[in-house]
């Protein structure tokens, strides 16, 4: 299910100016589900990006603060947190992120969290025990620059659409299934 009214089909993290963000997101935050909100200033490096997702969105103690333990748990969080429809992480003036290292990756990873979330069957094609949880990420820029965050976030496991006001990054099923 894509919860963006956008042209692209399945999960995505969206990169994207904040104009358009509000009006996208009431319908379904009036439906039952969580927005979770980050501020990028805790985002700049690796740390805090595991703290900041641990804390908003309730990761267990045993979290182990790398990027597969963040994919892992965006794929397991609990009704509590998703109020069992889904949820939106908004990162908070992303243009911050631009400049670090990790922002490539960070977009992959979430890209890969939320296809595992999104999705009703496990990673060797078995149904899962619990239904598809509708998890997506936007990224609110001040200065949106979409073809420097095309030429940023470019990589060879994700496929990357530029609309008019957005850029959508999904992982490349070649890459991935």
């Amino acid at each position: 299910m894509t919860l963006l009214t956008l042209r692209i089909p399945g999960s995505f993290s969206c990169l994207t100016g904040p104009s358009w963000f509000k009006s996208k997101f009431l319908d379904w935050r009036g439906k039952g589900g969580r927005c979770y909100y980050f501020d990028s200033r805790r985002l700049l490096d690796e740390p805090g990006i595991h703290q900041s997702f641990a804390e908003a969105l309730r990761f267990p103690g045993y979290y182990g603060n790398n990027w597969d333990a963040l994919v892992d748990c965006l794929d397991d969080l609990c009704a509590e947190v998703t109020g069992g429809s889904g949820i939106v992480g908004v990162i908070q003036e992303a243009d911050r992120l631009l400049d670090a290292d990790h922002f490539p990756l960070f977009v992959s990873v979430l890209c890969q969290g939320a296809e595992r979330a999104n999705s009703s069957l496990d990673l060797d094609g078995f149904p899962l025990n619990r239904p598809a949880i509708a998890e997506h990420f936007v990224f609110e820029f001040r200065a949106f620059d979409p073809g420097r965050v095309v030429r940023l976030v470019e990589q060879p496991d994700l496929i990357l659409t530029q609309g008019d006001g957005f850029v959508a990054a999904a992982l490349d099923p070649a890459e991935w299934h």
